[in-house]
């Protein structure tokens, strides 16, 4: 899905417009997920991710994590952990990637699976993160300018009122 994002940012098909967030200067980061990055498609893939969030909210506001791509650190919610009932070993393991996301001070981690969104929005509020997690797709809907009021529920107040469609 986020090869096939970038590969129509690249061709103009879509047209994020990063501007809503030129005087903001909100802050995000980005989950490598294990699924597609470290088992499936490697690098390249991180690498779309990022091209495809700095197209959304411009480059000079990603902060990439260290370790990053193939070598990020799982966050800890995938392969049926996130629902295996062990939350307090998931919550323990996951520490090293609210650590990490922290080191950032980016106030957005963007995920790319399922998994990772629904154990960084945990993580976050366990060890009291200060940042939100958020979909890939809500942040490309937010700067294609379609993303409506009622689908701002895991954005912080900052972002609530941003690029609203007209709704006539």
């Amino acid at each position: 899905m986020y090869t096939l994002y970038a590969r129509w940012i690249r061709e103009g098909k879509l047209k994020p417009d990063p501007s809503w967030n030129d005087e903001l200067k909100i802050k995000f980061t980005l989950q490598d997920p294990c699924q597609i990055v470290r088992k499936s498609f490697g690098d390249p893939a991180a690498d779309d991710m990022r091209f495809v969030v700095k197209s959304c909210v411009g480059e000079e506001n990603f902060v990439d994590m260290y370790p990053n791509k193939s070598n990020n650190f799982c966050c800890g919610g995938g392969g049926g952990f996130l629902q295996s009932g062990f939350k307090e070993e998931r919550l323990a393991y996951g520490q090293i990637k609210d650590l990490q996301i922290k080191k950032t001070q980016a106030t957005y981690c963007v995920t790319g699976c399922h998994n990772c969104h629904a154990q960084i929005h945990e993580l976050g509020d366990h060890f009291g993160g200060g940042y939100h997690a958020v979909h890939a797709w809500t942040i490309l809907a937010l700067a294609l300018g379609v993303l409506g009021s009622s689908e701002r529920i895991h954005l912080g107040e900052d972002l609530q009122e941003v690029n609203l469609p007209d709704p006539g």
